[in-house]
């Protein structure tokens, strides 16, 4: 089957690695190994562009030629990937309009509150638009398709667990040791934490961790924290790391998506707050390599993460909860090997990506047909 794809938000090529990055790749990814054609319309990122008029001829340009294009080789379907109100997708439902062609969105976004500020306004209705253009839309958040179902009835909503493939993130204790011996790091307990050093929630919680982390050398002695990612904040969270827990910390700079599992396997557990985290599938891919997880209980994450069982959710900004389960999951190693173990048995079980999509997958052939 023949697919006309396009990803307003972020393009699919696009060089600033996050999780929606990973998903769009990895729906594609999937797509194509059941032998569909994935046929990317523009790589156009249509972030604010309702306040770039310099980018309305350019986003023209792309439509005409995609028109051109799916005129002399209709898809069986459109696919969109993430629309919302900072980054509407103007090409499909106009496109697929004019053409006849099925309109399918994964990962709508519906949010009444964005009508209420003019900054918001255009964006709102923009993608208001689109969602109720869709013959169909998925989601993998059950708070959106609870927004979803105000406006698109339930006949055209399908709620899809998120997932990673398991079997590319399972733990690898040589891998581990070496990153170990490459950062210079003796036998102890070691906190992983990964993202970009962007100046926003990312480096926020980042930081917030570090401080949350400051009180653990008294009673772990030998503890470790271990950041991985970079970024125009790198400067600022070195120094609050030197300020709170010197001779604590390593930063281990940005890691190449395939190495992802050697970093997870390198460490006991995995921790980032999440501030309004969507999904976070840095949390799936840790838990698939036997980590237990730290986080805030907020957003995406309690979708992905079981709290108590697979690793410990706090409310947001609890930082004596946060710190005793930072404390409890390093002192206790029974602890943390049996919830490192029920996460990888978690993830396999619920979060199995290509399991996960096959119902897409059917549901995307009976529409194209």
């Amino acid at each position: 089957m023949r697919i006309a794809f396009y990803a307003p938000f972020k393009p699919l090529d696009h060089d600033h690695p996050s999780g929606d990055l990973a998903i769009a790749r990895g729906l594609v990814q999937f797509l194509e190994d059941q032998g569909h054609t994935i046929e990317v319309q523009s790589r156009l990122r249509a972030r604010w562009i309702y306040f770039k008029p310099w980018l309305w001829p350019v986003l023209a340009a792309h439509a005409l030629r995609s028109l051109k294009h799916l005129h002399r080789h209709p898809p069986a379907i459109w696919l969109t990937y993430h629309t919302y109100y900072k980054a509407p997708d103007l090409l499909g439902p106009l496109i697929c309009k004019i053409l006849g062609i099925k309109y399918i969105i994964f990962q709508g976004i519906y949010s009444t509150k964005r009508k209420r500020k003019i900054s918001t306004l255009p964006g709102f209705y923009l993608n208001r638009y689109a969602l109720k253009a869709a013959h169909h839309i998925f989601t993998n958040r059950g708070s959106d398709l609870k927004n979803l179902q105000r406006l698109i009835p339930e006949r055209r909503l399908t709620y899809i667990r998120p997932g990673i493939i398991p079997r590319a993130f399972m733990r690898d204790e040589p891998a581990g040791q070496e990153n170990r011996k490459s950062w210079g790091l003796a036998p102890c307990p070691t906190i992983l934490t990964a993202a970009m050093f962007r100046d926003d929630v990312k480096t926020r919680g980042l930081a917030w961790l570090i401080q949350c982390c400051a009180k653990l050398p008294a009673i772990i002695p030998g503890f470790h924290l271990v950041i991985a990612g970079g970024g125009k904040m790198e400067g600022r969270l070195k120094a609050m790391a030197q300020r709170h827990i010197p001779g604590h910390y390593t930063f281990a700079g940005k890691i190449d998506p395939k190495d992802m599992a050697a970093f997870y396997s390198s460490g006991d557990v995995f921790a980032f707050p999440g501030i309004r985290e969507s999904l976070g599938m840095v949390y799936l891919e840790a838990q698939a390599c036997g980590l237990p997880v730290v986080a805030f209980k907020n957003g995406g994450i309690p979708e992905v993460v079981q709290d108590k069982k697979t690793g410990f959710l706090v409310p947001m900004y609890d930082g004596s909860l946060f710190f005793k389960a930072l404390k409890d999951l390093l002192q206790d190693p029974a602890l943390r090997h049996r919830m490192g173990n029920a996460a990888m048995e978690y993830v396999k079980a619920f979060h199995d990506r290509d399991n996960n999509y096959k119902t897409l997958e059917t549901l995307l052939v009976k529409m194209g047909s």
